[in-house]
């Protein structure tokens, strides 16, 4: 965020949106490093757009939850798992489209957020929503 702060500054304005994951919300067995940096992300983001807020620079954080991309079928493979046997878990019932994550940063960064800035947004199919 060093140098897009920099160019922000020097522009007068612009949007940052950060990708955190649901893993960065709460505790994850067997992920401490992924489940702490993550969470930084999230630290990170808030004191950035508080920082930042008066330059008219917004900074706003996205957490996934289940998404097909090649990270989620590594994970699966390491464990032996599959993404069927964890959709049932899902509200949704299905696991995430990168899609379902492109459009609302894409929503994040238009001018229909202009009023939004240290916000983390969770699109998770609803996991969180359980509790």
């Amino acid at each position: 965020m060093k140098y897009e702060l920099q160019q922000m500054t020097n522009q007068g304005s612009g949007v940052i949106v950060n990708v955190s994951s649901i893993n960065g919300l709460g505790g994850t067995p067997n992920a401490a490093a992924y489940a702490a940096s993550k969470a930084a992300v999230i630290s990170l983001t808030k004191t950035a757009a508080l920082e930042y807020a008066r330059q008219k620079i917004r900074i706003n954080a996205i957490c996934p939850g289940l998404i097909e991309t090649p990270m989620l079928q590594g994970v699966m493979q390491k464990t032996g798992s599959d993404v069927k046997a964890v959709e049932p878990l899902i509200p949704l019932g299905r696991v995430g489209s990168v899609n379902n994550i492109a459009d609302p940063i894409v929503w994040m960064c238009s001018d229909e957020a202009a009023y939004m800035t240290g916000h983390i947004m969770i699109v998770d199919g609803g996991v969180g929503a359980q509790g």
